[in-house]
This record gives structure tokens, C-alpha cells and sequence, in this order.
């Protein structure tokens, strides 16, 4: 029945993913705006989300499968990430390439870090 969940939650963050790559399609042709957006956003919601509900309202494993490993699972995207850092890196723009991977991975620890912040006080 976990399953179900998440599948349900997975449905709802990928298509959250897909209305935000629609967002910022014209903007993406440059940089991958979109991509930065939801792995950023979706660090800040899974520390958010572990710290400031699943502490609080102790939230049932289905539940906690469906919001963390469903939907923001399904939200975030490595793999599209890594696909845009080595586009950039193959139309020759290795130094954006370099930025996007940097702002990536220690933005996503800074939105992680003030999610679980926040989820903490929120807790308490």
C-alpha cells in the first residue's frame, strides 16, 4: 500500500517539475534556470519538510514516503542536472558549466541547511 503513496506523491512532483521547466523554458535556453530552481527548492523542502512535519506531527511512514521519496524525490533531478553541466561543458562554456555545478551543489547544502533551520524551530 506504501507504494500507492508514493506513486501519488511522485505523480505531483513530477508534474510540479514539468509546470516549472514550462516556467522557465525561454530563460533555460541559456542557463538552466530550471533545473537549479527545483534541486534548490526541493533541498529546501525535504529539510523543511523532515524537520518541521515529520517531527511535529509524526507523520505515518506512508506518509513520510509519499512527501519525502515521492514528491520530492520526483520533484528534484540530478540527473538533469549532470545532463545540463556537460551541455554547457560541450558548448564550450566550461566556466558556466563549473558555476552551475558549484551553485548547485553548495546552494542545495544552503537550502538545506535553512530548511532544516526552519523545520527545527517550526518543530519546537
Amino acid at each position: 500500500m506504501i507504494y500507492f503513496y508514493v506513486g501519488i506523491g511522485g505523480m505531483i512532483g513530477a508534474s510540479l517539475r514539468f509546470l516549472i521547466g514550462e516556467w522557465l523554458k525561454h530563460p533555460d535556453q541559456w542557463f538552466p534556470y530550471s533545473t537549479l530552481t527545483v534541486n534548490l527548492t526541493g533541498s529546501f523542502i525535504l529539510a523543511w519538510f523532515t524537520m518541521g512535519i515529520v517531527e511535529r506531527y509524526s507523520l505515518s511512514a506512508k506518509w513520510k514516503a509519499a512527501l519525502g521519496t515521492g514528491l520530492v524525490g520526483s520533484y528534484t533531478t540530478f540527473s538533469t542536472l549532470s545532463m545540463d553541466a556537460v551541455s554547457l561543458y560541450e558548448r564550450g562554456d566550461l566556466l558556466l558549466s563549473l558555476l552551475y555545478i558549484a551553485i548547485s551543489i553548495f546552494g542545495g547544502l544552503a537550502f538545506s541547511m535553512l530548511g532544516f533551520t526552519l523545520g527545527r524551530r517550526r518543530a519546537s
